[in-house]
């Protein structure tokens, strides 16, 4: 058979390939080679050790360095960035990480997984002693705690609408006073109308002498001025009705009060009144029409009619003079509650406006909670804290600082875990906003923690919720929903998100509606989670909590910067 090779053929290829093989996996694994070293083994307590690795692999190989708190018992202060200096055609990548420990005793720190494009590398274990400190009382001066500094919170631009405010109650208040307050400058006619009656009359005289009716022959026009005058000054000296009455009446009415001893006019002067009283009717009804002189002479009568009129009547007495303040300080209290009520009417048409206007442009709602006020509206629009919580560090964004919280931790965990929480919780809104980090310790005997898997992670995340969900239940909330999805931080951090409703009774009794979230995150040795519950009778709430939850990172820096 041609296809047929010979059975010694085949041992020597099968035996070459073997080799070969061999050869390709030695050559690769010493293209990578990795070191580890520590500038000293023994330290004091607090003080910090400087741990180094380094790799010496090809330039095109990916390698990732240790990150977190994977040198326990001693705990991670600092990682350097990475160092790369070429020699030939390899890359020799170095990096420091400052390690300490509180605790005295003799540690050792675990061997280090460096993976060199996806090949685990390990370092080797170094022991590390730390030592007490010993101080002498005698000799160390003691100093008094010092005292908390208060920390500046950044200025709001409260001011700014204060300024805005007050300015628009300036303009309101002086448009107010310009046209209803103020003391406006009287015009001719009302000076003429504060004078008195015989200075009046006097001044209508001389105003009529200035008119140009006689040399128009407007004599119809001039006598009803004439007459107007002294009915005038009569109406409001003698007789009441003198402006209405026909002349037969008025002189009638004259007479009367002459002879009843209540006007001291004489006969001569009420005949004269009468006189020319009667010429002006001609003139305005049968259309007669005087010469200038006798026109002139009339005015002429009608000033001395007013002189004698005016000395007939005697002087007010003190009770009239009295009556009359009194009548005038009343028209100046009608006038000042006039005022008082357009001020009043004005003022409440403004500010209904305004509530209208805002309320038609932002929300009726809105409106009322900026004017009476509203905590989590108040937390929303406030001035929100970005820091970093645990370690490794959850960096978050808050509507307030969040307060480290005392853990106890049950005695068969003590020595194995320890826990930090940082919360926040409005009593008043039912937001509660938690952040906790857990980092379970690592025995020498175990040595370096495994790397989880997806099953693990997902079994943790199982418990983890269904711990939390039963804590919900102890807590006196009823009708738990949940629901369970991938979460995906901004920066590229995975983890789970457990959801839900709830109903939650509150200390008066009263039930209301809730939601919460669970946001998990697992590595080796640290499990990450954020819990967030807020009422969704809260109309800011939503929004707070959607806030929030777009702000967490996990390992904010950059991972491709710690990458070559």
């Amino acid at each position: 058979m041609r296809n047929a090779v010979p059975v010694a053929f085949r041992h020597r290829s099968t035996i070459f390939g073997l080799c070969s093989l061999f050869f390709i996996l030695c050559s690769q694994l010493a293209s990578a080679q990795v070191t580890s070293e520590i500038d000293t083994t023994k330290i004091r307590i607090g003080e910090q050790i400087n741990y180094k690795i380094n790799v010496e692999a090809d330039s095109t190989a990916l390698v990732v360095f240790p990150e977190g708190q994977t040198f326990m018992p001693l705990e991670t202060v600092e990682a350097s960035k990475i160092d790369t200096t070429k020699s030939d055609a390899k890359f020799l990548l170095s990096r420091i990480y400052k390690l300490t420990q509180f605790d005295s005793g003799v540690y050792t720190i675990l061997r280090q997984k460096i993976i060199i494009d996806e090949k685990p590398f390990f370092t080797d274990s170094l022991k590390v002693a730390v030592n007490t400190v010993e101080v002498d009382t005698t000799k160390q001066k003691l100093y008094d705690i010092k005292p908390i500094i208060n920390v500046e919170k950044s200025k709001s631009n409260w001011w700014q609408w204060l300024l805005i405010v007050l300015l628009a109650i300036a303009i309101v208040a002086f448009l107010l006073y310009w046209f209803i307050w103020r003391k406006k400058p009287l015009t001719e006619e009302e000076e003429i109308a504060l004078l008195p009656p015989y200075d009046r009359a006097k001044l209508a005289l001389s105003k009529l002498d200035e008119s140009q009716y006689l040399i128009r022959s407007e004599v119809k026009e001039y006598y009803s001025e004439l007459t107007f005058i002294i009915r005038k000054y009569l109406d409001e000296k003698v007789y009441d009705r003198a402006l209405e009455s026909t002349t037969g009446e008025l002189i009638a009415r004259l007479n009367l009060l002459k002879d009843g001893n209540q006007i001291p006019l004489s006969k001569e002067t009420i005949l004269h009144i009468e006189s020319i009283l009667q010429r002006a009717d001609l003139v305005k009804f049968a259309k007669s029409a005087p010469d200038k002189a006798l026109a002139e002479m009339d005015r002429t009568t009608i000033d001395k009619a007013i002189d004698n009129v005016k000395v007939s009547l005697p002087e007010p007495t003190e009770e009239e003079k009295l009556l009359d303040q009194k009548y005038k300080e009343e028209q100046e209290r009608k006038k000042k509650r006039k005022k008082i009520w357009i001020t009043v009417a004005i003022s409440l048409f403004l500010i209904v406006a305004t509530f209208i206007g805002f309320g038609m442009t932002y929300g009726f709602g809105y409106v009322k909670d900026t004017i009476i006020g509203h905590e989590s509206k108040e937390l929303l629009e406030g001035n929100w804290v970005e820091s970093a919580y645990g370690y490794p560090p959850i960096w978050i964004e808050t509507p307030e600082v969040l307060k480290r919280e005392v853990v106890e931790i049950p005695e068969e965990y003590e020595g194995k875990v320890s826990t930090s929480v940082f919360r926040y919780l409005s009593e008043k809104s039912g937001i509660d906003i938690q952040v906790s980090t857990t980092a379970f310790k690592v025995s020498q005997e175990q040595g370096k923690p495994k790397e989880m898997t997806d099953e693990e992670k997902a079994e943790d995340f199982q418990k983890t919720s269904e711990t939390y969900l039963k804590l919900l239940e102890s807590q006196g909330n009823k009708d738990i929903t949940v629901k369970r999805e991938k979460f995906t931080t901004p920066n590229g951090a995975e983890g789970l998100k457990v959801y839900g409703t709830m109903n939650t009774v509150l200390d008066n009794g009263s039930i209301k509606p809730a939601k919460y979230n669970l946001l998990l995150f697992r590595a080796e040795n640290v499990r990450q989670q954020i819990i967030l519950n807020w009422r969704t009778d809260d109309n800011y709430a939503d929004e707070i909590i959607e806030r929030v939850t777009d702000s967490i990172e996990l390992k904010p820096d950059d991972v491709e910067e710690e990458k070559e």
